[in-house]
């Protein structure tokens, strides 16, 4: 038996082992790549040709819309007032103005959830209303963790009071966790399906403030009372709409 050329032809254990670990990394980078670009780019893509065909939206509606056109997150909420008459009184009642979403905002919260911060102006994702995504968009942080949090969008709409100030609807929910979409997959967070639980929790705040002259109830806003947002989420409510008039200051 030649020992020598046997030896030869043996691969060390430490290359061995290298080799390994690069054929796995070079198949969870393909796994990676190929997720990102089956629930980033395949799946909206093919989402919005779908809603091309077949609009989800009316002219007269009552549940916001996602980026790609799934259905979004019921409207629940309204101000009568000027843009600075709704930021104010959202800043008295200690809701934060969300940061646009981009880079810097995206790496602050992952972090942030990781070490268990707290993120008081947690951007939120885009939801559309008339067409545009949202004017305003408020949250509160809970506890720590951004991954729960109260938040509320703002749309301006079309109506006015005799002041000339304008009516925002607007679409509040509570996020419970963060995690994959059911419909496209992506990363998300998810909202608590009793979506009058949070549009009291607006009003409650925003009536503490005491800086509203009036509000008043939209009974059987909704005629749909139960229905699914865009990241597959199961969301339920009374069918009322609150609206609160902010005071005019004379």
């Amino acid at each position: 038996m030649n020992t020598e050329a046997a030896t030869s032809d043996q691969v060390p254990l430490p290359s061995r082992r290298r080799g390994m670990w690069r054929r796995v990394a070079a198949v969870v980078v393909t796994l990676l790549v190929v997720y990102l670009a089956a629930v980033y780019l395949i799946v909206p893509y093919a989402w919005k040709r779908y809603v091309s065909h077949h609009p989800l939206s009316d002219d007269d509606p009552r549940v916001t819309v996602t980026g790609d056109g799934h259905p979004g997150d019921p409207l629940n909420v309204g101000l009568v007032g000027t843009e600075a008459e709704v930021k104010e009184i959202m800043r008295v009642a200690k809701w934060y103005p969300a940061d646009p979403l981009g880079l810097k905002s995206d790496f602050r919260i992952g972090a942030d959830t990781v070490l268990k911060r707290s993120y008081d102006q947690a951007p939120v994702s885009n939801l559309f209303l008339f067409g545009r995504k949202e004017d305003l968009a408020f949250e509160q942080p809970v506890g720590n963790d951004p991954r729960h949090r109260h938040h509320v969008r703002f749309w301006r709409s079309g109506e006015a009071d005799e002041d000339g100030r304008c009516l925002w609807l607007g679409s509040a929910s509570y996020d419970k966790g963060v995690g994959f979409s059911h419909t496209t997959g992506q990363v998300t967070h998810h909202i608590a399906s009793d979506v009058d639980t949070e549009r009291d929790h607006v009003r409650r705040g925003v009536e503490q403030t005491r800086g509203l002259s009036e509000t008043h109830t939209v009974p059987g806003f909704h005629k749909a009372r139960e229905g699914k947002n865009g990241g597959g989420d199961v969301w339920h409510t009374d069918g009322d709409l609150w609206v609160g008039v902010i005071a005019v200051k004379r």
